[in-house]
């Protein structure tokens, strides 16, 4: 009760920031950025857009990666139209297929930029079941095995820069409060949607791609540390906030429902705020692993913070990126165990 006394408020907490504080303020602290270039997947509408809008504002080169090259133009446009100065590059991604995510990493190495800012953003939350090109359940390709695979090939990207200048390389992992929903064996549920949509659960297929975003910094997290990196991973919940992702649902139903969720939602300017925060701010210099809401660190769901957990995940997905779907489902293959 009385932290949802404190969220209504937007009482700051130990970072000094709070449900209420917004993208522009939490990067007042760092306000050069200059020096750093970032990579913002789903950065065309809703918390993306504001978070590229403010690292512009703060001077970063930025590299939009989009489905619809369209929306990137647009998205960039606005940009622009309020900060002139902007460094932009739009470039062609589909996250859902992990053909498309090896040539935007190619296509990026052509650059020859350093990559300082990974922040895998974009989610999808498909009301039908869908399966990938890849043979996957279409939220988890898009939510987090795509962005599994784009933070793989990028990695050395950003380790080489931040050993040569000392400017510490981030990634930031979006997730949601509802990963801490799914319970049950990941993997093999994960297969079971991926071979059909029987039992399929909207709700639940896309908090398994949140507990993935969880799981992923964890491992993540550990093995840079064991690769002395000077790179930190960290996830983050934006909180609540009606964005495009409930675009197939709008009616009235929808309106209904947050119009009476209305006190708990969060303006997009808000919601940026704990993604900014992880991205920019100095409190957190060599703090990796680590779960935000409201700009400030707590607790990820028991299944979140389980480190056998985390590692089976990145061991399964390791083999969804090199194999077919069929070696990957197999009901006899080793991931349904």
């Amino acid at each position: 009760m009385l932290e949802t006394v404190k969220y209504l408020l937007g009482s700051a907490g130990a970072s000094g920031y709070g449900s209420r504080s917004t993208a522009e303020q939490v990067t007042e602290s760092s306000p050069d950025l200059r020096h750093i270039t970032a990579i913002i997947t789903g950065a065309t509408s809703g918390i993306g857009a504001e978070t590229a809008r403010v690292l512009a504002k703060r001077g970063a080169r930025l590299v939009l990666p989009a489905r619809s090259l369209k929306a990137a133009e647009d998205a960039k446009a606005r940009i622009v139209s309020e900060f002139p100065d902007s460094e932009i590059i739009i470039m062609a991604l589909d996250l859902s297929s992990l053909t498309s995510v090896r040539n935007f990493v190619s296509e990026f190495e052509s650059l020859q930029l350093p990559l300082n800012l990974l922040i895998n953003n974009a989610g999808k939350f498909a009301h039908e079941h869908a399966i990938s090109e890849d043979g996957i359940e279409m939220t988890f390709a898009t939510n987090y095995l795509g962005h599994f695979l784009l933070t793989k090939l990028l990695l050395n990207k950003m380790i080489g820069p931040a050993a040569a200048t000392g400017v510490q390389g981030r990634i930031v992992n979006v997730s949601s409060a509802i990963h801490g929903w799914f319970s049950g064996d990941t993997i093999r549920y994960l297969g079971e949607i991926s071979r059909s949509g029987s039992d399929y659960d909207e709700t639940r297929a896309y908090a398994l791609s949140k507990l993935a975003n969880v799981l992923h910094t964890k491992e993540l997290a550990r093995r840079l540390k064991e690769m002395d990196a000077n790179v930190t991973v960290n996830c983050v919940h934006p909180g609540i906030v009606r964005t495009r992702l409930t675009r197939e649902r709008e009616g009235l139903a929808t309106d209904l429902a947050f119009l009476m969720a209305s006190k708990l939602l969060k303006t997009i300017p808000q919601a940026a705020a704990t993604t900014c925060y992880a991205a920019t701010h100095p409190r957190l210099v060599d703090v990796s692993g680590k779960y935000f809401a409201d700009c400030n660190e707590t607790l990820p769901s028991k299944l979140g913070s389980n480190l056998s957990e985390a590692a089976r995940l990145w061991s399964a997905s390791e083999i969804m990126v090199s194999k077919s779907s069929t070696a990957i489902f197999d009901p006899s293959s080793q991931l349904e165990y």
